[in-house]
């Protein structure tokens, strides 16, 4: 019997679809969707949402009802799941980190390593850059035992797209549970200030404002500088990232856009590192509503933390719990909420 999710529940966006259909295809569990971005301007699937869809059929042999532009309702029903190396063009600037979101649960479980090559964006809005994937994501896995690498090709922006990203997943038989409700002692900050068809001092001007903005609030960072010519459009972005010595990583990041100065895009990554750094949560906002998938999937009690409770986060756990016999337990606890769960690994199909 297929699980049926109302897809304009909660923040009612991509992220129910994209966790939906991932867990969908691990768990060897057909899924309908309804309702589908129902309270965004566009409502319904976009090209990035369905190579997403697509990329995950076509790793389960999957039977798939409904993907197509526009569509407010998809069945999917996986088959089998399948690994090896693949290729896959969004086509259009829409976000490679989002189509990654969708793909990594999946081919942790697959009976061999696998690598997907994506053509999209980058570094585009409404979505986590390129680089906060390959220094937040992949290492806030790390800590369950996951063994996952992007590498970064040609960067791409919007409106051309055009970047570039491999992903790499190593198989696991389990992950493992991560008790760490603090962030623990600062060990560095790390960061990226990249600007791709635009003057050097672009990227330089992000770097030291993001490193002034952190000194100001007693903090020391050392900002990377990138600068190309490959892209097939104009763009510019920071990202920061933060390291405990218990092993948890939090980031912070920032797009350029045009009319926006270089110093605004710096201070504004720098401030959003810094406010998950004072709160002492071991996940910022972004990366808490990716990691209750995993935290679910592990074997064992999780806990971290986070500055915010956002609706993202509380619309993942919702989802997450339709497909698993899990239940979070959120409890605020000075500046952080903290979210625990006994995970169910022992409940895939494959």
């Amino acid at each position: 019997m297929a699980v049926r999710i109302d897809g304009s529940y909660g923040e009612g966006g991509g992220q129910i679809l994209r966790t939906s259909i991932a867990l969908s295809a691990l768990l060897g569990r057909p899924v309908e969707i309804i309702n589908i971005r129902a309270k965004r301007a566009n409502p319904g699937l976009q090209p990035q949402h369905l190579t997403g869809v697509r990329a995950a059929a076509l790793l389960t042999d999957a039977e798939v009802v409904g993907a197509e532009k526009g569509s407010t309702r998809l069945y999917f029903n996986p088959r089998t799941l399948k690994c090896g190396r693949y290729n896959i063009d969004i086509g259009t600037a829409g976000s490679i980190s989002l189509v990654i979101q969708t793909l990594t649960p999946i081919l942790l479980y697959a009976p061999c390593p696998t690598e997907v090559a994506i053509t999209g964006g980058t570094d585009v809005a409404w979505a986590p850059p390129i680089d906060y994937m390959r220094h937040v994501f992949t290492k806030v896995l790390a800590r369950f035992g996951a063994r996952v690498a992007i590498e970064l090709i040609r960067r791409g922006h919007y409106p051309k797209g055009g970047g570039k990203a491999v992903l790499k997943v190593q198989p696991v038989e389990t992950l493992s549970a991560v008790d760490s409700p603090e962030f623990g002692r600062l060990v560095e900050i790390r960061g990226i200030s990249h600007a791709v068809n635009l003057p050097p001092h672009v990227a330089e001007r992000q770097a030291k404002a993001a490193r002034e903005a952190l000194e100001r609030l007693g903090y020391k960072a050392e900002v990377d500088l990138e600068t190309r010519s490959d892209g097939l459009g104009p763009g510019s972005g920071v990202v920061l990232w933060a390291v405990s010595e218990t092993g948890n990583v939090v980031g912070g990041d920032a797009l350029g856009e045009r009319g926006k100065p270089a110093e605004a895009v710096g201070k504004e990554a720098a401030e959003k590192l810094a406010a998950t750094l004072a709160s002492g949560s071991s996940l910022d906002p972004h990366m808490a509503d990716m990691a209750v998938v995993y935290m679910a999937l592990a074997q064992g009690t999780s806990r971290m933390s986070t500055p915010e409770l956002t609706t993202h986060l509380q619309t993942n756990i919702y989802i997450v719990e339709q497909f698993l016999p899990v239940k979070f337990k959120v409890e605020n606890i000075g500046r952080r909420y903290v979210i625990q769960v006994e995970g169910a690994p022992q409940h895939r199909k494959y």
